[in-house]
């Protein structure tokens, strides 16, 4: 046993102070929250982004640029992805479905299918958005693309 690994008898420490039990306990009085102001008083919360009084950050930054409210995100799944996904599991047909049991999508997104990579098998592909290079290369093998 040294001086560096001594540590207090188990249940000889207590782990919190008892706050506004009593003047003897020493966290009496004002319990601990100081005179007066909006932190001492019970119910008191700081709202987001409050400095003081001072006019606040998100307020002082200029405001620019336009969020259009109703854009619509889409997946991307390019063209080798789905040539991947065809050689392992032998697959004739791509739909969001199938894409969302491999992990390639999400519960409520939508999916655009891109360009990239080869496609060497015929794939009957459904989705919601198609570029003009992936329904080309899905066409060029005797695929089919249906637009949801």
């Amino acid at each position: 046993m040294n001086l560096n690994n001594l540590t207090p008898a188990k249940g000889s420490v207590k782990s919190q102070r008892r706050i506004g039990r009593g003047q003897g306990s020493g966290y009496g009085g004002t319990s601990t929250r100081g005179h007066k102001g909006a932190k001492s008083r019970s119910g008191y919360s700081k709202k987001i982004g409050f400095e003081g009084g001072q006019m606040p950050l998100q307020r002082r930054v200029p405001k620019f640029g336009f969020k259009n409210i109703n854009r619509k995100e889409y997946k991307a799944v390019n063209l080798d992805i789905i040539q991947s996904l065809v050689d392992r599991k032998k697959l004739t047909e791509i739909n969001p479905e199938v894409l969302r049991e491999n992990g390639l999508l999400g519960n409520r997104e939508m999916v655009k299918i891109l360009g990239r990579g080869e496609l060497n098998a015929k794939v009957k592909v459904t989705a919601h958005k198609f570029s003009t290079t992936a329904k080309a290369g899905i066409e060029a093998k005797g695929g089919d693309c249906t637009e949801i």
